[in-house]
């Protein structure tokens, strides 16, 4: 039976994914927890051959970078990330830190235990695209992979020039970039776009 390390920072969740495990046969949880920031020490012990994680725990604590503490020291573990959230770069750092799965909670249609299954016999499991959002007149899936990270620089505050020496390109590119994302939105301001792409998840910048 397949030792599972379960972190997940709501308890009914938490209860209903352990349950659904259980039932399974195939899966025990040894240890459930709320924040991630305990996730690599439990993971020591030499028990733990699966951790389902999820992104957002509590006390702000990421799961993404226990997620890659664990693969870093326990690269034998198998690491499943599991979010409500639609933020468009959960994926891309779940993958880079070697995460060999990533199920989204509440969209697509992948079942939790497929997905385990999958990951423990040798397989690399992730959803082809997000959920899409709605942000003003768009679809969040109309915007450009450089659309998104200028969002993500833009919600963590920083200026034109900043951003475009961190990308590698030019203020006035950052501009441009700016402009088409208010034309797609209909927003009048990159404030008012900021604001509900944090509010609606598609950015998180501190996870």
């Amino acid at each position: 039976m397949v030792q599972v390390l379960l972190v997940e920072d709501s308890r009914l969740s938490r209860e209903a994914i352990e349950a659904r495990l259980a039932r399974s046969g195939r899966y025990r949880v040894w240890a459930a927890m709320e924040n991630a920031a305990n996730a690599e020490i439990a993971c020591m012990g030499g028990r733990v051959e699966l951790v389902l994680m999820d992104v957002c725990t509590a006390d702000d604590e990421s799961g993404l970078k226990a997620a890659a503490r664990i693969k870093k020291h326990s690269p034998d573990i198998r690491v499943v990330i599991m979010t409500s959230m639609p933020e468009h770069s959960f994926r891309q750092k779940a993958l880079a830190a070697g995460c060999e799965g990533f199920w989204y909670k509440e969209h697509g249609d992948a079942d939790l235990l497929e997905v385990c299954d999958r990951v423990m016999a040798g397989e690399t499991v992730y959803p082809a695209e997000g959920p899409s959002v709605r942000v003003g007149w768009a679809d969040s899936r109309d915007f450009t992979a450089r659309e998104l990270e200028i969002l993500r620089e833009l919600a963590l505050g920083r200026r034109y020039e900043a951003i475009a020496g961190d990308l590698g390109i030019s203020p006035n590119t950052v501009k441009y970039h700016v402009k088409n994302l208010l034309q797609k939105t209909g927003y009048e301001t990159a404030m008012q776009l900021i604001a509900d792409v944090v509010e609606k998840r598609l950015v998180l910048p501190k996870y």
